[in-house]
Protein backbone atom coordinates (compact mmCIF):
# COMPACT_ATOMS: atom_id res chain seq x y z
CA UNK A 1 0.00 0.00 0.00
CA UNK A 2 3.07 2.55 0.36
CA UNK A 3 4.86 1.63 -2.66
CA UNK A 4 7.86 0.65 -0.88
CA UNK A 5 10.26 -2.03 -2.29
CA UNK A 6 11.09 -5.05 -0.43
CA UNK A 7 12.91 -3.58 2.77
CA UNK A 8 12.96 -0.11 1.18
CA UNK A 9 12.98 0.85 5.13
CA UNK A 10 15.51 2.26 7.84
CA UNK A 11 14.47 0.87 10.97
CA UNK A 12 11.76 -1.63 11.94
CA UNK A 13 10.01 -1.22 15.68
CA UNK A 14 8.50 -3.76 17.47
CA UNK A 15 5.54 -1.22 19.66
CA UNK A 16 3.82 -4.60 20.87
CA UNK A 17 2.60 -4.46 24.72
CA UNK A 18 3.43 -8.29 25.27
CA UNK A 19 6.36 -9.55 23.83
CA UNK A 20 6.44 -13.23 21.91
CA UNK A 21 9.71 -13.95 23.78
CA UNK A 22 12.11 -11.97 26.18
CA UNK A 23 15.71 -12.46 23.85
CA UNK A 24 15.51 -11.91 21.43
CA UNK A 25 13.06 -9.21 20.81
CA UNK A 26 9.71 -9.42 18.39
CA UNK A 27 10.93 -7.53 15.99
CA UNK A 28 13.98 -9.46 15.36
CA UNK A 29 11.65 -12.30 14.72
CA UNK A 30 9.27 -9.87 12.54
CA UNK A 31 12.37 -9.00 10.35
CA UNK A 32 13.51 -12.21 9.98
CA UNK A 33 9.84 -13.56 8.86
CA UNK A 34 10.15 -10.71 6.30
CA UNK A 35 12.98 -12.33 4.43
CA UNK A 36 15.43 -9.56 5.73
CA UNK A 37 17.19 -11.57 8.31
CA UNK A 38 20.63 -10.69 6.32
CA UNK A 39 19.71 -6.97 5.53
CA UNK A 40 21.03 -5.36 8.74
CA UNK A 41 18.02 -3.31 9.08
CA UNK A 42 17.91 -1.82 12.52
CA UNK A 43 15.21 -3.36 14.29
CA UNK A 44 14.34 -2.89 18.42
CA UNK A 45 11.36 -3.17 20.52
CA UNK A 46 9.27 -0.23 22.47
CA UNK A 47 7.37 -1.53 25.09
CA UNK A 48 5.07 0.79 26.82
CA UNK A 49 1.94 -1.77 26.87
CA UNK A 50 -1.15 -0.22 25.67
CA UNK A 51 0.86 2.76 24.46
CA UNK A 52 3.66 1.38 22.90
CA UNK A 53 2.39 2.04 19.49
CA UNK A 54 2.30 6.05 20.58
CA UNK A 55 5.84 5.91 21.89
CA UNK A 56 7.02 4.30 18.54
CA UNK A 57 5.45 7.03 17.13
CA UNK A 58 7.10 9.58 19.06
CA UNK A 59 10.34 7.92 18.41
CA UNK A 60 10.08 7.49 14.81
CA UNK A 61 9.41 11.39 14.47
CA UNK A 62 12.81 12.28 16.60
CA UNK A 63 14.52 9.90 14.42
CA UNK A 64 13.01 11.64 11.52
CA UNK A 65 13.43 15.24 13.31
CA UNK A 66 17.33 14.81 13.26
CA UNK A 67 17.36 13.06 9.99
CA UNK A 68 18.68 9.81 10.75
CA UNK A 69 15.92 7.86 9.34
CA UNK A 70 13.62 8.47 6.40
CA UNK A 71 11.16 5.36 6.17
CA UNK A 72 10.15 3.46 9.64
CA UNK A 73 7.89 0.52 9.93
CA UNK A 74 6.06 0.09 12.78
CA UNK A 75 4.45 -3.20 13.60
CA UNK A 76 1.98 -3.93 16.60
CA UNK A 77 0.64 -7.71 17.31
CA UNK A 78 -0.28 -8.52 20.86
CA UNK A 79 -1.65 -12.13 20.99
CA UNK A 80 -4.10 -11.13 24.52
CA UNK A 81 -5.45 -14.59 24.36
CA UNK A 82 -2.31 -16.53 25.97
CA UNK A 83 -2.25 -15.04 29.20
CA UNK A 84 -6.08 -14.54 29.75
CA UNK A 85 -7.84 -15.97 33.03
CA UNK A 86 -11.02 -17.49 31.75
CA UNK A 87 -12.18 -17.95 35.05
CA UNK A 88 -12.51 -14.25 35.90
CA UNK A 89 -14.47 -13.42 32.60
CA UNK A 90 -14.98 -9.64 33.76
CA UNK A 91 -11.59 -8.77 32.58
CA UNK A 92 -10.91 -11.74 30.31
CA UNK A 93 -14.32 -11.09 27.80
CA UNK A 94 -12.62 -7.03 26.77
CA UNK A 95 -9.73 -8.47 25.23
CA UNK A 96 -9.08 -9.66 21.39
CA UNK A 97 -6.16 -10.71 19.51
CA UNK A 98 -4.55 -8.50 16.51
CA UNK A 99 -2.40 -6.68 14.49
CA UNK A 100 -1.95 -3.66 12.55
CA UNK A 101 1.22 -2.38 10.74
CA UNK A 102 1.77 0.89 9.62
CA UNK A 103 4.52 2.58 7.04
CA UNK A 104 5.73 6.39 7.81
CA UNK A 105 7.63 8.69 5.14
CA UNK A 106 9.53 11.99 6.54
CA UNK A 107 8.12 14.80 4.37
CA UNK A 108 10.27 17.82 3.87
CA UNK A 109 6.97 20.07 3.94
CA UNK A 110 6.22 21.54 6.94
CA UNK A 111 2.41 22.13 5.92
CA UNK A 112 2.32 18.48 5.40
CA UNK A 113 1.37 15.23 6.95
CA UNK A 114 3.12 16.34 10.67
CA UNK A 115 2.99 14.73 14.53
CA UNK A 116 1.77 18.64 15.83
CA UNK A 117 2.04 17.62 18.79
CA UNK A 118 2.48 15.32 22.05
CA UNK A 119 2.23 14.25 25.93
CA UNK A 120 2.94 11.22 27.68
CA UNK A 121 3.26 10.57 31.54
CA UNK A 122 3.34 8.34 34.02
CA UNK A 123 2.48 7.45 38.04
CA UNK A 124 3.91 4.59 39.20
CA UNK A 125 1.87 4.20 42.41
CA UNK A 126 -0.74 2.35 39.87
CA UNK A 127 1.44 -0.55 39.33
CA UNK A 128 -0.02 -3.23 40.55
CA UNK A 129 -3.36 -1.98 38.77
CA UNK A 130 -3.02 -4.47 34.95
CA UNK A 131 0.23 -6.67 35.74
CA UNK A 132 1.61 -9.97 33.63
CA UNK A 133 4.70 -11.12 36.43
CA UNK A 134 5.84 -13.98 34.24
CA UNK A 135 8.31 -13.69 31.48
CA UNK A 136 10.96 -11.87 33.11
CA UNK A 137 13.64 -11.94 35.78
CA UNK A 138 11.06 -11.46 38.55
CA UNK A 139 9.64 -15.47 38.51
CA UNK A 140 12.28 -17.64 38.09
CA UNK A 141 11.86 -21.19 36.86
CA UNK A 142 13.29 -22.15 40.75
CA UNK A 143 10.12 -20.84 41.92
CA UNK A 144 8.12 -23.62 40.27
CA UNK A 145 5.73 -24.33 37.98
CA UNK A 146 2.66 -23.22 39.85
CA UNK A 147 4.34 -20.15 40.32
CA UNK A 148 5.49 -19.20 36.66
CA UNK A 149 2.12 -20.51 35.86
CA UNK A 150 0.31 -17.55 38.20
CA UNK A 151 2.56 -15.59 37.09
CA UNK A 152 1.14 -15.98 33.26
CA UNK A 153 -2.04 -14.91 33.87
CA UNK A 154 -2.94 -11.17 33.49
CA UNK A 155 -4.35 -9.24 36.60
CA UNK A 156 -6.19 -6.15 36.28
CA UNK A 157 -8.36 -4.46 38.49
CA UNK A 158 -10.66 -2.29 35.64
CA UNK A 159 -12.14 0.06 37.98
CA UNK A 160 -8.83 1.15 39.53
CA UNK A 161 -7.53 1.52 35.83
CA UNK A 162 -10.51 3.82 34.69
CA UNK A 163 -10.56 5.86 37.70
CA UNK A 164 -6.61 6.61 37.20
CA UNK A 165 -7.27 7.63 33.21
CA UNK A 166 -10.11 9.97 34.07
CA UNK A 167 -8.24 11.58 36.40
CA UNK A 168 -5.39 12.18 33.57
CA UNK A 169 -7.22 12.32 30.01
CA UNK A 170 -8.95 15.59 30.79
CA UNK A 171 -6.18 17.82 31.31
CA UNK A 172 -3.45 16.00 28.87
CA UNK A 173 -6.58 16.60 26.31
CA UNK A 174 -7.02 20.23 26.74
CA UNK A 175 -3.19 20.28 26.81
CA UNK A 176 -1.80 18.35 23.43
CA UNK A 177 -4.81 20.19 21.60
CA UNK A 178 -4.06 23.31 22.84
CA UNK A 179 -0.12 23.22 21.66
CA UNK A 180 -1.63 22.25 18.35
CA UNK A 181 -3.97 24.92 18.08
CA UNK A 182 -6.93 23.10 18.44
CA UNK A 183 -9.74 22.04 21.10
CA UNK A 184 -11.69 19.66 21.65
CA UNK A 185 -14.55 20.57 19.29
CA UNK A 186 -12.54 21.52 16.30
CA UNK A 187 -10.31 18.59 16.37
CA UNK A 188 -11.43 16.36 13.51
CA UNK A 189 -11.25 12.62 14.10
CA UNK A 190 -10.53 10.84 17.44
CA UNK A 191 -9.12 7.55 18.02
CA UNK A 192 -8.77 6.14 21.31
CA UNK A 193 -7.49 3.12 23.01
CA UNK A 194 -10.12 0.53 22.64
CA UNK A 195 -9.76 -0.31 26.25
CA UNK A 196 -13.29 -1.24 27.38
CA UNK A 197 -16.89 -0.05 26.43
CA UNK A 198 -16.94 2.07 29.25
CA UNK A 199 -13.38 3.94 28.04
CA UNK A 200 -14.34 4.39 24.59
CA UNK A 201 -18.29 5.94 25.81
CA UNK A 202 -16.00 8.31 28.19
CA UNK A 203 -13.81 9.14 25.80
CA UNK A 204 -17.07 10.10 23.70
CA UNK A 205 -18.24 12.05 26.64
CA UNK A 206 -14.90 14.14 27.31
CA UNK A 207 -14.58 15.07 23.73
CA UNK A 208 -18.45 16.23 23.10
CA UNK A 209 -19.93 16.99 20.06
CA UNK A 210 -20.70 14.61 17.38
CA UNK A 211 -20.05 11.19 19.50
CA UNK A 212 -19.27 9.16 15.46
CA UNK A 213 -15.88 11.48 15.62
CA UNK A 214 -14.79 9.16 18.13
CA UNK A 215 -13.26 5.72 16.17
CA UNK A 216 -14.90 2.40 17.84
CA UNK A 217 -14.29 -0.65 17.07
CA UNK A 218 -14.37 -2.47 20.62
CA UNK A 219 -17.70 -4.46 19.52
CA UNK A 220 -15.69 -6.79 17.39
CA UNK A 221 -12.20 -6.19 18.13
CA UNK A 222 -11.75 -6.08 21.63
CA UNK A 223 -9.08 -4.28 23.49
CA UNK A 224 -6.20 -5.28 21.32
CA UNK A 225 -3.35 -4.26 23.94
CA UNK A 226 -0.81 -2.33 21.98
CA UNK A 227 -2.46 -3.21 18.23
CA UNK A 228 -5.64 -1.26 19.37
CA UNK A 229 -4.78 2.08 18.42
CA UNK A 230 -3.30 1.55 14.70
CA UNK A 231 -6.11 -0.83 14.38
CA UNK A 232 -8.35 2.06 14.97
CA UNK A 233 -5.86 4.13 12.84
CA UNK A 234 -6.26 1.52 9.94
CA UNK A 235 -10.10 1.43 10.37
CA UNK A 236 -10.20 5.06 10.14
CA UNK A 237 -8.45 5.45 6.88
CA UNK A 238 -9.95 2.37 5.15
CA UNK A 239 -13.73 3.94 5.91
CA UNK A 240 -12.38 7.25 4.12
CA UNK A 241 -12.65 9.10 7.52
CA UNK A 242 -8.75 9.62 7.00
CA UNK A 243 -7.68 12.96 4.52
CA UNK A 244 -5.31 15.14 3.56
CA UNK A 245 -5.58 18.15 6.43
CA UNK A 246 -7.56 15.65 8.85
CA UNK A 247 -6.26 16.24 12.36
CA UNK A 248 -6.32 13.25 14.23
CA UNK A 249 -6.30 13.29 18.21
CA UNK A 250 -4.21 9.89 19.44
CA UNK A 251 -5.17 8.99 23.39
CA UNK A 252 -4.65 6.33 25.78
CA UNK A 253 -3.76 5.22 28.71
CA UNK A 254 -1.26 1.78 29.81
CA UNK A 255 -0.68 -0.14 32.03
CA UNK A 256 2.15 1.67 34.77
CA UNK A 257 -0.18 3.47 35.34
CA UNK A 258 0.87 5.55 32.06
CA UNK A 259 -1.01 8.31 29.22
CA UNK A 260 -0.54 9.38 26.58
CA UNK A 261 -2.07 12.13 24.20
CA UNK A 262 -0.70 12.72 20.56
CA UNK A 263 -2.39 14.87 17.70
CA UNK A 264 -1.37 13.76 13.63
CA UNK A 265 -1.41 15.86 10.72
CA UNK A 266 -2.46 13.63 7.62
Amino acid sequence: MAGWGEGDFDVLIGACGVMEQPIPGTSVLIQNELGLGKSGIWAFDVNQTCLSFLAALDIVAMGFATGRWKRALVVSSDIASAGLDWATPASAAIFGDGAAAVCIEARADDEGPALISRRFETYGEGKDLAVLRSGGTRIRATDGYEALLEGARFRMDAFGVFKAAAKVLPRMIDGVLEEAGLTRETVDLVICHQASRPGVEHVRRLMGGDPERVIDIFSDRGNQIAASLPSGLVEAQSLGRVKPGTTVLLLGTAAGISAAAMVLRF
